[in-house]
């Protein structure tokens, strides 16, 4: 066969004679549904229930960042205590996401915000962005919600009846 004959009918990309059909490459494409699916079953067999109505799920780790959800998908079964959160996680500073979480932080967390807010608040950029959200290094360090513990709640209702 000549070799000038050949080149061109590989250039046309045909696999057969004159009048066949060109090949044609099939690409496969995944269905998101079906990875979905893979999970609902997988998580069927945790027992895990669908949690409708989470509009935002924040992790908060021990460096003071949080793992911030914005509309997760999250399934949880209580009687375990076990729960799967999925989505698109971005990783955000404490600050960023303040006024929002004010509700959501413990105690460890409470202690780092306070030690953020005191750092913060004397650079000169904090005190301008402390004084537009309204929020003070007083609110920060309000304790007056958080009652003194006693070691008898006994004791300290009799002082407390004493006193009346």
């Amino acid at each position: 066969m000549n070799p000038e004959k050949l080149a061109k009918l590989q250039a046309q990309g045909r696999s057969g004679s004159k009048g066949t059909p060109r090949r044609v490459i099939k690409k496969v494409h995944r269905a998101v549904a079906q990875d979905d699916r893979k999970l609902q079953g997988a998580l069927e067999k945790l027992a895990l229930s669908n949690l409708p109505y989470v509009e935002e799920v924040n992790m908060f780790k021990e460096d003071s960042t949080i793992l911030h959800f914005r509309a997760p998908k999250v399934h949880a079964s209580t009687t375990s205590n076990t729960y799967a959160v999925y989505g698109r996680g971005e990783e955000k500073e404490m600050t960023e996401l303040v006024p929002g979480i004010l509700n959501q932080l413990g105690p460890d967390s409470l202690a780092s915000l306070r030690r953020l807010a005191q750092s913060y608040q004397q650079s000169a950029a904090g005190q301008a962005a402390m004084a537009a959200s309204g929020i003070t290094a007083e609110d920060l360090a309000d304790d007056d919600e958080v009652p003194d513990l006693v070691e008898s709640f006994e004791e300290a209702s009799v002082e407390e009846e004493a006193k009346a």
